[in-house]
């Protein structure tokens, strides 16, 4: 299953396995239950530390299969594959393997001793799809929990393979987390979301040591593009940085192909968000991951307020909270999301295969999204407001030739209907000749534009009228010593490399406004030691 290159590569990362694993396969006369053995058969081959076990089920059996399970050797194994873990899923399939053999996972020391200490019987189950961006980050934080508790197991499931169990608990959206038997959460989730959700007490602990923490020179807020740009210029000045961010990459971690990045042909978007939380990293920045600011107050020290209860204080804060998908905001769509109303077509199009959905917006987003959605799915009707197409002619060829995708223009979405626990269709209306018209549907991808993270800024900075912070071409706010950056802003195209040089300018500006500004004692910032602070002449790689 597996070509030479990655072969070399996991044989690599197996070395590091300190302690003897066990894989258990569980299988039936399936090609896929071949298909797991002859991968667990390869893996068990690399290493002399991996011992492999087989077990055949019966065909009428309540087990799962196939199914791989690992675990440390001689114990209970309480991390499980139920599926193929391949494409976005073969990275869990390694950190589990190594995590089972002892080799130390690199999430926060704090998060990691709140998972051991949990108590209590915690029985988690994640229906994934192979093409699920954001299903990997839930997979892997439940499996880390299961490896340091033993109170606790986990098992990823792969809604493509297990059809029966993903109609019986009506599962339209992925990934969908349950805990013993019980819907648990929807959508990504972070190791420290998971935590705080099961334990109130470890998460109030958590905020109170984030409040202790010495005010920074520059703090950012959002590691999107924007985010990591900033960190890494205000680190390579030596002054102390922080990054405050919700997931780590942003937006960039639910987009499928990048073909845009200069000097990168192709990448996706998840190893493009790996790279730039390496790079950060690699300086002296203090990353907090999993954290939502709240309220901005300005000040001698400005203070950043988080949803934890937290507050951060630094000299200069830099915004780069990005935007989110815009909704339709008419009715049905909320009482139906996650039951058909979806917003990231490579997530959750696998459980729609031989259906019929509907696209909601005809730019590039949307039209990219039919034409994958038109490979798995029986039917895709798309609907756009407009009466022409903003997607890029290459794309409106590819859609217009594909004879299983339907444009409609000039449509207006009233509303979304259901039976009460999924979508069944929506409502339109004809803008052209007011008629309204009926479409039957099992899922709708809404696609519509993007709309800026700055609910919790309202009052506080000067935003446009589309909600966006108003920067000025230093990208300077309302507020001295607050800059912004990226998609949150007022800049007119809403880019990756747009954002990464935003972020840039951003940090340099907070630079500049720190070395200019009266000193306030924080015991971090030498501000003599940049007195008479010449242009650098030597060019340095960005």
């Amino acid at each position: 299953m597996l070509d030479a290159s990655i072969k070399n590569q996991l044989d690599t990362y197996l070395q590091k396995i300190v302690n003897p694993v066990e894989i258990s396969v569980s299988v039936n006369n399936s090609p896929k239950s071949a298909e797991l053995q002859a991968l667990a058969t390869e893996i068990a081959a690399l290493s002399e530390k991996i011992t492999l076990q087989t077990q055949q089920i019966e065909a009428n059996s309540t087990h799962r299969a196939p199914l791989m399970a690992i675990g440390a050797a001689g114990k209970d194994a309480r991390v499980g594959f139920a599926g193929i873990p391949m494409g976005h899923e073969f990275t869990s399939l390694v950190l589990a393997l190594l995590q089972a053999g002892g080799h130390p996972s690199k999430a926060e020391a704090a998060l990691q001793q709140q998972a051991e200490q949990l108590q209590g019987e915690f029985h988690f189950e994640t229906y994934i799809s192979l093409a699920c961006q954001n299903c990997p980050d839930v997979v892997q934080a439940l499996n880390l929990i299961a490896v340091l508790n033993p109170n606790v197991t986990h098992t990823m499931i792969d809604g493509a393979l297990f059809q029966n169990e993903v109609n019986e608990r009506n599962i339209l959206a992925v990934p969908s987390i349950y805990l013993n038997g019980e819907l648990f959460g929807q959508g990504r989730m972070t190791l420290a979301e998971i935590l705080n959700k099961v334990d109130t007490s470890g998460g109030q602990k958590h905020a109170a040591a984030l409040s202790e923490k010495e005010p920074y020179d520059v703090l950012i807020v959002g590691g999107g593009p924007a985010g990591a740009a900033a960190a890494i210029y205000a680190a390579r000045k030596g002054i102390r940085t922080g990054v405050i961010a919700d997931r780590f990459g942003g937006q960039v971690l639910d987009t499928m192909s990048i073909e845009n990045f200069i000097s990168v042909n192709e990448t996706d978007g998840p190893g493009l968000a790996a790279n730039l939380e390496q790079h950060v990293l690699s300086y002296d920045v203090d990353v907090m991951n999993s954290q939502k600011a709240k309220k901005l107050t300005a000040g001698d020290l400005i203070s950043v307020e988080l949803e934890n209860g937290a507050t951060l204080k630094s000299r200069s804060v830099i915004l780069s909270t990005g935007a989110r998908w815009r909704e339709m905001n008419v009715p049905g769509e909320q009482e139906y999301r996650g039951k058909g109303v979806a917003y990231c077509p490579h997530c959750d199009g696998p459980l729609f295969k031989g259906k019929r959905v509907a696209v909601i917006g005809g730019g590039n987003s949307g039209i990219e999204a039919a034409i994958d959605l038109a490979g798995i799915v029986e039917h895709v009707t798309v609907l756009e407001f407009s009466d022409t197409l903003r997607a890029d002619a290459i794309l409106q060829r590819k859609a217009n030739s594909m004879s299983n995708i339907t444009i409609i223009k000039q449509a207006l979405t009233t509303d979304v209907s259901g039976d009460g626990q999924r979508v069944t269709g929506l409502n339109y209306t004809d803008r052209a000749t007011n008629e309204p018209h009926y479409v039957e549907l099992a899922g709708i991808f809404v696609q519509i534009g993007l709309i800026p993270n700055t609910e919790w800024l309202q009052g506080d900075i000067e935003l446009s009228k589309h909600g966006e912070i108003v920067i000025d071409n230093r990208g300077q706010t309302s507020i001295p010593g607050v800059f912004a950056a990226g998609d949150v802003t007022t800049v007119p195209y809403k880019q990756i490399i747009i954002a990464m040089g935003a972020g840039s300018t951003a940090a340099l500006s907070a630079f500049d406004h720190l070395i200019r500004s009266p000193l306030i004692d924080t015991g971090t910032f030498d501000a003599g030691k940049y007195d008479n602070e010449q242009p650098e002449v030597k060019i340095q790689a960005a």
